[in-house]
């Protein structure tokens, strides 16, 4: 039995004891840093949900939830997979890579579908989308890796909910606890969590195509919320056709163009990947109609973008590929990686709604400004030392933080930026955070490839956070002009939405 690095393993001992030993190790962690942290009082935090429509902000949350469930399904399952289906460390990574982008293109086309259409239709087409991997699957004897590729863009219909669920949340809410209630809706994010408790354990016991089919009652229960108690207040425009086509031709060509990679057809089949998720977003832009293509021309769009890449990317990136870093790291077993990485993905979601919190305090610019500090130290932290096991969890576990923290403080920002743009700003902006989630475990998987550690992937990250700290402390004085709190209250709320003036 491999030693743990936390003491060695004996021939006789009880493994599920030094598990939980460990979990608790991580949970003690996670219980002092989070109580280092502000949290909002009781009072505080039922006075804002009062404010709005609460059934619908959780239905909200269960759809994006479960949402999340299945589209980071293929990292707590890729060892499994592995095992039946052999793989170079640069496939592993593009396969648990390919809902993440999917997710991050649909996201575009579905944040401007809800432009039109009410969200809660628009829901109950995604839950029907991603829904079908977990119905096929567990009849795939073997599946083949184009199979698993084309299957992983339906999953990333998953992870595109939060194009709708977000702006479906705040619509029934003001704009003064725009950061908690955006903050609380996408700490569905804790989907991940269900992922390595729930997956690894039934793909142990049975064939791991089984384990996907355990996410249909979720989303089960998760369409039943959707249809009796979400409430989409958002104000709508223009003809239901036209974006309904724009985001089923935008699945039908990600999945044409995940299978072109993989035969090589675009420019090689390594340059092929990194150029996919460009190939991908452009296709989506030229869908757009042209008055929501001008926020491409906005340099705020761009800096946004470029932050939510490093938070909700490294979130989602990380939590599709810390399995198999931890397996191939420090040779942990399957279930166990499952499990560290269900408690890190807690963390992540649960400090969500607290950068949220405040940043609706001291504004999310502010915020930002040490989040993506601590981010990029941590990365650069992994690539300087060859840190034991006890030490990564713990760096880890900070990283999270950031990447929680960073996720609600960027989102309070968005609908004061762009305030009768919501919804759409919601897909673009989450669309950067999924192609970060895209190239981090593809990035991690070619360092690996290259020089057989995790290190150079791992310098790439912290540079990559350290520009987008440098260009927020750039813009940190034009940003407060519109990003303090409580400008927000001179702006009308009117049934719910959001109002440009």
């Amino acid at each position: 039995m491999l030693g743990t690095g936390w003491g060695p393993a004996h021939p006789g001992s009880n493994t599920g004891i030094n598990i939980a030993t460990r979990v608790g190790y991580v949970g003690l962690c996670t219980r002092g840093a989070t109580s280092a942290l502000f949290l909002p009082t009781m009072r505080v935090l039922l006075d804002s949900l009062r404010s709005g429509n609460w059934r619908s902000l959780l239905a909200c949350f269960l759809y994006f939830d479960t949402g999340f469930s299945v589209w980071v399904l293929y990292g707590p399952l890729a060892p499994f997979i592995g095992k039946n289906l052999p793989m170079t460390p640069a496939e592993q990574g593009f396969l648990v890579a390919v809902p993440v982008l999917s997710a991050a293109i649909l996201r575009v086309t579905l944040g401007n579908l809800f432009q039109s259409v009410d969200g809660r239709r628009v829901a109950l087409m995604g839950i029907g989308l991603s829904a079908l991997p977990c119905i096929v699957l567990p009849f795939l004897e073997q599946p083949a890796y184009n199979t698993l590729v084309v299957l992983g863009v339906f999953l990333g219909v998953g992870g595109a909910s939060f194009a709708v669920a977000l702006p479906m949340a705040g619509s029934t809410y003001p704009p003064k606890v725009q950061g908690l209630v955006l903050g609380l809706a996408a700490a569905g994010n804790i989907g991940a969590v269900l992922d390595g408790f729930l997956f690894p354990q039934i793909a142990a016991r049975f064939e791991w195509q089984f384990a996907t089919a355990a996410a249909l009652p979720l989303l089960g229960v998760a369409a039943l919320a959707v249809w009796f108690w979400a409430s989409d207040m958002s104000p709508k425009s223009g003809k239901i056709l036209p974006p309904l086509g724009c985001f089923l031709l935008t699945f039908v060509g990600m999945i044409a163009l995940v299978l072109a990679v993989r035969a090589g057809w675009l420019f090689g089949a390594k340059p092929g990947v990194l150029l996919l998720p460009v190939a991908g977003a452009l296709f989506a832009i030229a869908l757009l109609p042209s008055r929501y293509r001008a926020v491409f021309g906005e340099r705020d769009t761009w800096v946004m973008m470029l932050v939510y890449s490093v938070t909700f990317g490294g979130f989602v990136g990380m939590s599709s590929y810390v399995s198999t870093l931890l397996t191939a790291m420090y040779g942990m077993s399957k279930i166990e990686a499952g499990l560290f990485m269900s408690l890190l993905a807690f963390t992540g979601a649960m400090v969500r709604p607290v950068g949220g919190w405040v940043a609706d305090r001291v504004t999310g610019v502010k915020a930002l400004l040490v989040i993506l500090t601590g981010i990029s130290l941590c990365d650069l932290g992994f690539w300087a030392f060859e840190l034991p096991r006890q030490g990564a969890i713990a760096l880890l576990l900070v990283l999270y933080l950031g990447f929680g923290l960073g996720n609600g403080a960027t989102f309070q920002l968005v609908p004061h930026r762009w305030k009768a743009k919501t919804g759409l700003m919601t897909g673009v902006i989450g669309a950067a955070g999924g192609i970060g989630g895209f190239y981090l475990p593809v990035i991690m998987g070619l360092a690996k490839e290259a020089t057989g550690n995790f290190q150079a992937g791992f310098a790439v990250l912290g540079a990559i956070a350290g520009l987008a700290l440098i260009l927020v402390v750039s813009l940190r004085s034009n940003w407060s002009r519109w990003a303090r709190p409580e400008l927000s209250d001179q702006v009308p709320f009117s049934g719910g939405a959001l109002v440009e003036h």
